[in-house]
């Protein structure tokens, strides 16, 4: 790819594209993948460019609109583009909302991946590997941290898709962004339900939260205990209790419109967390009946039970 088209002419960031040539282009996808440092943005970008996207690291936003002209131009040989923007970028950061905005006046469908993660989780890492925070500068890396926290907010703010990886390794995130972007064609909407307990924290990246702690707690049935919401007496045990199966079928017609509105609204995932005392009966249970709903109404689906197991 170079920075001239087929005719000789230079395309720049103030390029467009005339009515004589929109039969003959289509606009590639585009994804802008950014968040805290040390979150895994590399991965996420390692995991797309084996998808088939062609990854830019690091591009000053300035240049992300002619990024997708030129990829316009290059006849079907760069149909899906992936950014790479972040914090390193300093004063071109900045820019990053006015790309936006161009992007949306050419009507160009973009998409951002936000990656989060908890502070222990960064520090530990950028410990691990023995370099400072990008934004540390004199200071210690909480305060590099806090800095690009505050930076981003926005941004985490008006992202399409985020991705706690506090408690993820590198094989996890992987599998996560091969649910979410793998295969030719893109669904309207693709959720993620994940378990979890209330006694581990909220997970940070859940766009709606379902609380199971009024069901009885299997864990207090000795021969229950040992075992999970996996497992099919632990399962009929919950929803055998009243109000369970009511509460399944009530929830899942709400989906219906919260999913109807996310997509006039553009939005393509959703994570719904379904939370218990440890994560363990309940909500594993509970999950996974959600989650054959969504699937049943076409909805692609990943679940993922965070802290089952950790008893």
């Amino acid at each position: 790819m170079t920075e001239h088209d087929e005719g000789g002419e230079q395309v720049g960031t103030g390029t467009t594209i005339t009515p004589g040539e929109a039969a003959e282009v289509a606009i590639p996808e585009l994804v802008i993948i950014s968040g805290m440092s040390g979150a895994g943005r590399s991965t996420a970008a390692k995991c797309l460019e084996d998808l088939g996207w062609f990854v830019v690291d690091n591009l000053p936003p300035a240049l992300i609109p002619t990024m997708v002209e030129l990829g316009a131009r290059s006849q079907g040989n760069v149909a899906r583009i992936a950014v790479v923007v972040d914090v390193r970028g300093r004063r071109f950061f900045d820019n990053l909302r006015q790309s936006l905005a161009d992007l949306e006046a050419k009507s160009v469908t973009r998409r951002i991946v936000f990656l989060e993660s908890s502070d222990d989780a960064l520090v530990r890492r950028f410990e691990s590997v023995r370099r400072p925070h990008p934004l540390q500068g004199d200071g210690r890396i909480v305060d590099g941290i806090a800095a690009e926290r505050e930076l981003l907010r926005e941004l985490r703010g008006d992202a399409d898709l985020v991705i706690d990886t506090s408690s993820l390794n590198v094989h996890e995130l992987r599998a996560k962004m091969d649910a979410q972007f793998a295969g030719d064609d893109e669904p309207q909407l693709r959720a993620t339900v994940m378990s979890f307990g209330y006694k581990y924290g909220l997970p940070v990246d859940a766009d709606l939260v379902v609380d199971c702690r009024f069901l009885p707690n299997p864990h207090w049935v000795p021969e229950l205990r040992p075992f999970t919401g996996l497992n099919e007496e632990v399962s009929g045990y919950v929803f055998n209790q009243p109000g369970a199966k009511e509460f399944l079928d009530r929830y899942a017609e709400l989906l219906q419109l919260i999913a109807a509105g996310y997509r006039r609204e553009g939005k393509r995932y959703v994570t719904i967390a379904v939370g218990c005392t440890g994560g363990k009966h309940r909500s594993v249970a509970m999950s996974e009946k959600l989650a054959a709903r969504l699937v049943s109404e076409g909805v692609e689906t990943v679940i993922v039970h965070r802290d089952m197991g950790r008893e």
